[in-house]
């Protein structure tokens, strides 16, 4: 596991060193604000409840983000009561307020993708790609 640990450790230094610049601090910052509390997908779904032809959606978004609330934050991260990274990585330095949870699994990243996945199995391609691509995106931001 110390492998593991080392290894993600590494890669989060990387990301620090390589891709860490003013713009993409900016950037990365909204969105990875766009998935606290699943707020977006929450904003989403309200949309889509609204409309007959994606009401569907909207609903299963509801859905998916208690199951995932339930499963991540409720559950495995207790069960895993990792530490944050930059508790334990030296050199490594946050660019948001130090959240309060343990690390993983990463609660953005269960509910955005639970979230977009409920978006691309029942609505139309279209709103799917984007809802993944940015549940990616907020994924990445966390790293």
């Amino acid at each position: 596991m110390a492998g593991l640990f080392s290894l993600d450790g590494n890669i989060l230094l990387w990301i620090q060193e390589y891709l860490r610049n003013p713009v993409c601090t900016e950037v990365f910052r909204v969105i990875t604000h766009l998935g606290d509390r699943g707020q977006v997908w929450i904003l989403l779904a309200g949309i889509f409840l609204c409309c007959k032809k994606t009401r569907k959606a909207g609903v299963m978004i509801v859905a998916a983000l208690l199951f995932s609330m339930l499963i991540t934050n409720i559950g495995l991260k207790h069960i895993f009561a990792r530490t944050r990274p930059y508790e334990v990585v030296e050199g490594l330095f946050p660019l948001i307020p130090k959240p309060e949870e343990y690390s993983f699994p990463s609660g953005h990243t269960a509910s955005s993708f639970a979230a977009a996945w409920a978006v691309w199995k029942n609505a139309p391609k279209k709103y799917g790609v984007a809802a993944l691509v940015l549940a990616g995106l907020i994924a990445f931001s966390r790293l």
